[in-house]
């Protein structure tokens, strides 16, 4: 059985979404945020950078949010083209997308503080990467209007719509109080669509509901309740 690390509606979010999606038995176990559990030593030892999520396989200890989707989708058939398959590639150029440039600079504007130590700096970290962040939905808007079917690889459902939606999610929610996560997405229905469609499934809801993640959960999202920690 896994073992997954998570804070409620951090990124562990997706990975629990592909556990339920994958069928996949594993236990929750909770980092309390609000006590810093993540700097603690015993937490360290899983993930020396203090983040969160992890996942645990026996011996197999993994962070990364991209690195825990392609390992359960490599051993677990039904969220991703198998490594033989022409449509691998697919997948991994958008999964890696999906991590090294949407995600890292969603984090950014949440947590711009790490990147710039003057308030007047910050603010200006903070909107550019949310400018950036704006534009990568978009690319991925123009990619899903640009097929047929409602997910991101012609192949089907993937670990890249899951951790799509998620982001797609958190861009709506965070910073709270920007007038650009307020109406973030409006002008993206595909994406919007892709949303819907993960919303409609009853793994998923079981993922959302597991964390406090009240419906919609990514087409109209709201914040988790209890809010516990925040994203990452």
């Amino acid at each position: 059985m896994y073992r997954l690390y998570y804070s409620p509606d951090s990124a562990n979010l997706v990975v629990r979404l592909a556990l339920e999606l994958l069928r996949a038995p594993y236990e929750a176990v909770l980092v309390d945020r609000g006590r810093r559990e993540q700097h603690s030593p015993a937490y360290r030892r899983l993930n020396p950078q203090g983040l969160i999520p992890v996942l645990v396989d026996g011996d197999a200890v993994l962070f990364e949010t991209g690195a825990i989707l392609l390992y359960l989708a490599d051993r677990h058939p039904g969220l991703a083209p198998p490594p033989a398959a022409a449509a691998r590639g697919d997948c991994l150029k958008w999964l890696f997308f999906l991590s090294n440039t949407l995600h890292a600079d969603l984090r950014i504007a949440f947590y711009r503080e790490r990147y710039a130590d003057e308030p007047d700096a910050r603010e200006r970290v903070g909107r550019t990467a949310q400018r950036r962040a704006l534009g990568h939905f978009r690319l991925l808007e123009r990619q899903l209007a640009a097929r047929e079917g409602v997910w991101l690889l012609p192949w089907g459902r993937s670990v890249c719509d899951v951790y799509l939606a998620g982001c797609a999610r958190w861009a709506r929610l965070y910073p709270q109080g920007s007038p650009l996560a307020a109406d973030a997405l409006d002008d993206c229905p595909q994406l919007l669509a892709l949303c819907a469609a993960l919303e409609a499934d009853p793994a998923v809801a079981r993922a959302c509901e597991a964390e406090g993640i009240p419906a919609p959960f990514f087409s109209r999202p709201r914040p988790a309740e209890p809010e516990v920690g925040s994203v990452l």
